[in-house]
C-alpha cells in the first residue's frame, strides 16, 4: 500500500504563558512512501517522528494537510478504519491473556462482513505467531515471557490482521543491544516475506541504516533529507545530517577555503576548487583519515585503541568542535605512540564543507 503524506502539520498549543506561540511537531511534510518498502523516520528525540507515526495512523489529526492510503484520503478516517498495525514502544500487552489471547484479540473484535469463524481466527494467530517465530509459546502470560518474546507478540498481534501499513514506534529501545540487533534482523525479515508498507521510528541511525530501504532524516518537525541509508551517509545536505549520522559521529573542524584550497589551522588538508573562499566548517568522517609520514594534515595523538579488525586513534586539534577526534584506521598500519603527532592524509570522499552561518552544503 502506497502512503502519501501531502504537507502534512502538526500544531500544538503552547502550555508557557512566556513563550504562547504554538509548538509546531510536523512542519509542511510532503513523502510517498512506495509500495512494499520499509522507511525509516529518524532523528533526535522531540523531533516529531512519533507525532508524524500518530497522524499516519489516526491517533493524531493533522493541523493542515492530508494523508493518503492509496488512492484513498484517509485524514478523517478513524484509526479502526485504516487497516494499520501499530507496535507501541513499550508493547502494550494484555498482561491476563495468553500469548494466543493478545494474537487473537484484534480478529475478536472485528464485525459486520470481516468477522471470522473461531477456526480462521486460530488458523490467522497460528500463522503470525510461526512468522515472528513463537508459536511454542502460545499458552504463556507476558510475565512469562522474555522482552524479546514480548516484542514478537506485538509484532504478530499488528501483523494477525494483514494491515495494509504496519507502523512501529521504537519497538527496540527497551531490548538489550545483542537481543536488538536480532530483533532488527527478524522485523527485516518479516517485512520481506509479508511485502507489507512498513514505517520504523527510531532515534537510532544504525537502526535505521540497517534495515531500511529509505530513511526520513528530521528535526523539529522538519524534514531535512530523504534517501537511501547509504546515499545519505554519503552526501549529507547539511550538517545536522552529517553529525547525526555515523559511528563514531563525524569529526567537525573551524576551516577556511581560500585559493581553491582547505585550510584547518594553518595546513592546507585538501583541495577545494570551485567553493568560494571564506570560513566554512570542515567534517571529516572517522574512516576518512589516512596515516601518511607526509601527509598535509597534523593531530595531536592522545591513545591508540585496538579494535581488532581496526585501529582507533584518538586524537586533538584546537579547530575541532569535538572533545576528541576519532580516526578508523586498519590495523595494518603501525602507529609510533611515543610520538606527539601524527600526520595524515585525507580521502576526499569523506571530507564534507558547510557553510559556516547556513551549514548547508557547499559543493
Amino acid at each position: 500500500m502506497k502512503v502519501v503524506l501531502k504537507n502534512l502539520t502538526k500544531r500544538f498549543p503552547s502550555r508557557d504563558k512566556k513563550h504562547p506561540e504554538d509548538v509546531i511537531a510536523v512542519n509542511d511534510f510532503d513523502f510517498t512512501i512506495p509500495d512494499g518498502k520499509l522507511i525509516g523516520l529518524l532523528g533526535p528525540s522531540g523531533c516529531g517522528k512519533s507525532t508524524t507515526l500518530n497522524l499516519i495512523s489516526g491517533l493524531e489529526k493533522p493541523t493542515k494537510g492530508q494523508i493518503f492510503f492509496g488512492d484513498d484520503d484517509v485524514t478523517k478516517l478513524p484509526p479502526e478504519n485504516r487497516g494499520i498495525g501499530l507496535v507501541f514502544q513499550n508493547y502494550a500487552l494484555y498482561p491476563h491473556l495468553t500469548v494466543r489471547g493478545n494474537i487473537l484479540f484484534p480478529l475478536q473484535n472485528l464485525k459486520g462482513s470481516a468477522k471470522m469463524s473461531k477456526q480462521d481466527m486460530e488458523a490467522a494467530a497460528l500463522k503470525a505467531a510461526k512468522l515472528v517465530q513463537i508459536d511454542n509459546l502460545m499458552e504463556r502470560k507476558p510475565a512469562e515471557l522474555s522482552g524479546g518474546q514480548q516484542q514478537r507478540v506485538a509484532i504478530a498481534r499488528a501483523l494477525v490482521k494483514m494491515p495494509k501499513v504496519l507502523l512501529l514506534d521504537e519497538p527496540l529501545s527497551n531490548l538489550d543491544a545483542r537481543l536488538r540487533l536480532q530483533t532488527r534482523e527478524e522485523i527485516r525479515r518479516i517485512q520481506k516475506e509479508t511485502g507489507i508498507t512498513t514505517i520504523f521510528v527510531t532515534h537510532d541511525q544504525e537502526e535505521a541504516m540497517s534495515i531500511c530501504d529509505e530513511i526520513v532524516v528530521m528535526k523539529d518537525g522538519v524534514v531535512h533529507q530523504i534517501g537511501k541509508p547509504q546515499e545519505v551517509y554519503d552526501n549529507p545536505k547539511n550538517l545536522f545530517v552529517a553529525k547525526f549520522l555515523g559511528t563514531p559521529p563525524i569529526n567537525v573542524f573551524k576551516g577556511k577555503v581560500k585559493d581553491g584550497g582547505l585550510y584547518i589551522g594553518d595546513e592546507k588538508v585538501l583541495d577545494a576548487e570551485g567553493v568560494r573562499d571564506g570560513d566554512v566548517y570542515a567534517a571529516i568522517r572517522p574512516e576518512g583519515f589516512k596515516p601518511d609520514d607526509n601527509g598535509a594534515f597534523s593531530l595531536d595523538l592522545e591513545r591508540i585503541e585496538v579494535m581488532g579488525r581496526d585501529i582507533s586513534v584518538i586524537a586533538h586539534h584546537e579547530a575541532c568542535e569535538n572533545v576528541d577526534i576519532r580516526a578508523i584506521i586498519s590495523s595494518e598500519y603501525v602507529i609510533d605512540t611515543r610520538r606527539e603527532k601524527v600526520r595524515c592524509g585525507l580521502n576526499p570522499r569523506k571530507v564534507f564543507i558547510f557553510d559556516d552561518k547556513t551549514e548547508e552544503r557547499l559543493f
